[in-house]
């Protein structure tokens, strides 16, 4: 029950001799409420006609209040604490910036409406949340900066968003260090997500953050997403784990995603045109994903869903990142189309510079790396893709292949079959790194476009051709292996170029070939330096401007060492596929020699195994080579 007004006036009139003593605070108590106004902040209080006392500009109803004590409670300026527990929650609220906090606590549901603006020299806020509740919530609407810390806090809301904060500036989410902290939104209901902010998120701390996602996404932001230090676990959702407006940044921490109905991270347009990467991405609106470091663990099950998924670019530049989809594939009626799953898919570029990157699909007519534009892979980046997934098929118009990386776009503008016409765009460009691909069923790696490799080391396996371009293919750097057991190991389905580099394919029996050309194009494979193995030979009717030699025989899992003028380039272990092309082609810049049965020590190992650099040999015997100067034609096929 209220205490009467005289009552309150009385007690006004002692809390103000000893704020004149020696008290540090003056605590207002309204409700769940107290607002406490440093003794050496409180300054003149009005009383106006024996109903309303106003502190620092804040007003409150005498009516309302149910104590005023002091005590010697140290008070930080800009900070809220909410404690919860159980069915109750208790809200502190600093005296310097009580005119701008206005609560409302019923039961553990706190909601709050922050007045400050840009105007106001109030400065950040920090509302500070700890605690535990079965049925609660944190709301908070404004339209100035805020920090929101987790400070041991374990909440359930069973009617809404675990935390819904509505402001449209930048929200600092602190997890406090050494803390645990854990969100659970209500099953069936109309919120967006278990924590929604309605502008951008920062994630920081040194804390652990646990989210469970009953009605939609487990993290819900209208725009930016960025993350630094913290643990973040959105243990399921069901529809995304994270979805972000403009972008999403990770610099560090460790981020894992699981027991999600879509995707784990999607990012889209907040407005209806990209700006593109900017500066500091200061008022960035590109759908854009970056990850500079930190760990990310992603598993994706449903149907077509994408394990990390941009509308714009996505950059990795660093870190360990692992990717699961297992996702069969579905048809989608919208677009009319077959639709398979995709451990890393962005609708505009994708950039390789650095990381660690392990990406695995089961799931049917799945990617393991899926870019409409350019994939470029360069730096340290070492990125291992693998595919045991067959193809999807609805109906017999509508497929979706299983591969493990494929990028670029091809769309077809006339004509049909042989005589069809086709414009490309993005494709594959490699300078740097590490990619081992593998794929059980079709394409380890295959752009739409174009492939352009000039450095790093690329290993791809696979039953169809290991790897394919639907344009021109040029390689004038780097080490390439491309390893088939059914198909061509390196294809091209418009001219090709050994440039430079060093390039081993292994192609399946006649008519396959190591390296192909669409001859029946019109096209051609131009050898014009670097070194070669070709395990079944080269696309008949090439242009050999470099001479290359053949041995008609050789021998499965045995080593060979290629010589250049006496000189080592490279040794190498001949596969043990069950299907194997002939000849045995070789070439290099000086006159081409080469020695079976070597025993190999030190160096580097490549193309998973298959290859060894800057190592020592001994032993072996020589291979008896004759010229060539042609091949067959292999199993090039129209689009």
């Amino acid at each position: 029950m209220k205490k009467s007004i005289m009552w309150l006036c009385v007690m006004l009139v002692c809390v103000l001799s000893a704020l004149s003593v020696s008290a540090q605070t003056m605590n207002v108590k309204v409700g769940n409420v107290v607002y406490q106004f440093p003794a050496a902040q409180v300054g003149e209080m009005t009383y106006a006609d024996g109903t309303t006392l106003t502190v620092l500009g804040k007003t409150l109803t005498l009516a309302d209040v149910d104590e005023i004590y002091v005590d010697e409670t140290e008070v930080t300026d800009n900070s809220v604490t909410i404690l919860y527990s159980g069915s109750s929650a208790t809200v502190n609220v600093a005296g310097n910036i009580a005119r701008y906090i206005a609560p409302t606590v019923s039961g553990a549901h706190v909601s709050i409406v922050q007045s400050n603006t840009d105007e106001d020299n109030a400065g950040e806020i920090t509302y500070t949340l700890s605690g535990t509740s079965t049925d609660g919530e944190f709301y908070m609407e404004g339209s100035y900066k805020a920090t929101v810390a987790l400070n041991g806090l374990t909440l359930t809301n069973p009617s809404g968003a675990a935390i819904d904060i509505q402001d449209g500036k930048r929200v600092n989410i602190s997890i406090k260090k050494d803390t645990e902290n854990t969100l659970t939104d209500c099953a069936n209901g109309s919120q967006k997500a278990c924590l929604v902010v309605k502008g951008h998120a920062e994630f920081k701390g040194q804390g652990t953050l646990n989210i469970y996602g009953r009605t939609a996404h487990g993290i819900k932001t209208g725009d930016y997403t960025e993350m630094k230090n913290c643990t973040i676990n959105v243990l399921s959702a069901v529809t995304d784990g994270i979805h972000a407006n403009e972008y999403f940044l990770m610099e560090s921490g460790t981020l894992s995603i699981s027991g999600v109905g879509d995707d784990g991270i999607q990012t889209e347009l907040d407005g209806t045109t990209s700006t593109g990467e900017l500066t500091d991405h200061e008022d960035e609106d590109s759908g854009n994903i970056y990850i500079l470091g930190g760990t990310l663990n992603v598993t994706a099950t449903g149907s077509a869903t994408k394990g990390i998924k941009s509308s714009g670019d996505m950059r990795v530049e660093g870190g360990t990142i692992t990717v699961t989809t297992t996702g069969n594939g579905m048809y989608d009626s919208t677009e009319k189309d077959a639709k398979g799953s995709a451990g890393l898919s962005a609708d505009g570029n994708m950039t390789l510079s650095g990381g660690t990157l392990t990406l695995k699909n089961t799931g049917t007519g799945g990617k393991c790396i899926k870019v409409d534009g350019t994939l470029t892979v360069s730096g340290e980046a070492l990125v291992t893709a693998t595919n045991t997934a067959s193809q999807y098929r609805y109906s017999s118009s509508y497929t979706s292949s299983a591969k493990a990386i494929k990028a670029g776009t091809r769309t077809q503008t006339g004509g049909s079959g042989r005589n069809a016409t086709y414009t490309y765009s993005g494709g594959i460009v490699v300078t740097g790194g590490t990619i081992v691909a593998s794929a059980s069923s079709h394409e380890a790696i295959e752009s739409k476009s174009t492939i352009d490799i000039s450095g790093g080391y690329v290993y791809a396996t696979s039953g169809d051709d290991a790897i394919n371009s639907a344009s021109t293919f040029t390689i004038s750097g780097g080490y390439v292996m491309g390893n088939s057991t059914g198909n061509d190991g390196l294809d091209a389905n418009g001219n090709f170029y050994v440039k430079g580099g060093t390039v081993f394919a292994v192609a399946a029996r006649s008519p396959e070939v190591g390296i192909d050309a669409n001859t029946e194009g019109g096209y051609k494979l131009y050898v014009q330096g670097g070194n070669i193995i070709s395990v079944g030979g080269l696309e008949s009717g090439s242009t050999l401007s470099q001479s290359c030699y053949q041995s008609s025989s050789y021998s499965k899992g045995t080593w060979y060492g290629l010589y250049s003028g006496g000189t080592l380039v490279m040794a190498f272990k001949v596969p043990s596929n069950s299907s194997m092309g002939t000849p045995l082609v070789v070439s290099t810049s000086g006159t081409a020699t080469l020695k079976s049965g070597i025993s190999v020590s030190g160096g580097t190992s490549i193309w998973n195994g298959f290859g060894q650099v800057d190592a020592t040999v001994s032993g072996g015997s020589s291979v008896s080579l004759s010229s060539y100067t042609g091949g067959h034609q292999g199993g090039g096929r129209w689009w």
